[in-house]
């Protein structure tokens, strides 16, 4: 299956509109990305079942006490992210290989488990998730190798679909002892940045369907579900910065409703299914007060 063509319209139109906002307010961007960090942390780590909360996880990164005494892996799993959130932005050219995933492994892992950060499984590493036991440890390093391979040298195929393809086959190789599904998920914003597009956020409120996409590629080869989840992340993504690029007031959603006695329902469907240039901050769903809506 592959992303339809509204969707693909939809996302060329996005893209030329931001690189078109974006002259001349790289400071800008910045600061949306820096400001994001934290919420893009939270939730990568929240769907590996870490009990930060939000909160929590901006105040570790701002080196400030929490309430509450929480473990040093996951402070160390919320900087570590972080870092290489910030390194992933700030490099002006990546390129995805081999180097590059183990040197991000090892950013990610460090100082949280030594003996398994930076390098692949190795003999007598197996791994199971749920009921799926991924490939034995000898076949990852050749498994990896292809899905690169494969990627890189397709040039024909969307780009949406190959990052969702991606995703999935190297979630199934899972090939490291620990911190695969980060490391997944860290992988996409790398292929995005590379093409020029803005990192984008898969939200724990959306886990039971982001597991779900996977169980249906192990089932049944089925990608539609995990190219529906990166491409309306993507669009949010693009809308959250085109709606500060234009330099508008932005306001929740609640509020807009309100003030332009609009359903909230049918805004929140809206937003969700992103027909709207609604978006998430702190998981509040918010959108450019000037934004004119014909319908109820």
């Amino acid at each position: 299956m592959s992303i339809t063509a509204p969707i693909r319209n939809r996302i060329e139109m996005l893209k030329k509109e931001y690189e078109s906002l974006k002259k001349g307010k790289d400071s800008l961007l910045t600061m949306i990305d820096e400001a994001e960090i934290p919420e893009s942390v939270y939730n990568s780590n929240a769907i590996e079942n870490s009990t930060l909360t939000l909160k929590e996880t901006e105040r570790i990164l701002l080196e400030m006490e929490v309430a509450r005494n929480v473990s040093l892996r996951e402070v160390f799993e919320a900087k570590n992210l972080a870092r290489i959130s910030g390194y992933i932005r700030n490099k002006s050219e990546l390129k995805l290989d081999k180097p590059l995933i183990l040197m991000l492994h090892q950013m990610l892992l460090g100082g949280i488990n030594d003996d398994f950060a930076g390098r692949f499984r190795k003999q007598f590493e197996y791994v199971r998730v749920g009921t799926y036991i991924a490939p034995p440890p000898e076949h990852v390093e050749r498994m990896i190798e292809s899905l690169l391979e494969n990627y890189s040298g397709d040039f024909s195929s969307y780009f949406l679909d190959k990052i969702s393809k991606y995703h999935l086959e190297f979630e199934r190789i899972h090939p490291f002892n620990d911190g695969n599904g980060r490391m997944g998920r860290l992988i996409i914003n790398v292929q995005l940045l590379t093409l020029g597009f803005p990192q984008l956020i898969i939200r724990n409120k959306e886990k039971k369907d982001y597991y779900e996409a996977f169980h249906q590629y192990d089932d049944n080869k089925n990608t539609k579900p995990m190219e529906k989840i990166i491409s309306m992340a993507l669009i949010e993504s693009l809308h959250k910065r085109i709606t500060y690029l234009k330099g508008e007031n932005i306001i929740t959603l609640s509020d807009y409703a309100r003030k332009n006695n609009k359903s909230s329902p049918a805004l929140l469907n809206a937003a969700k299914r992103q027909n709207i240039p609604a978006f998430r901050e702190k998981e509040v769903w918010k959108i450019g007060e000037n934004f004119i809506r014909t319908s109820r």
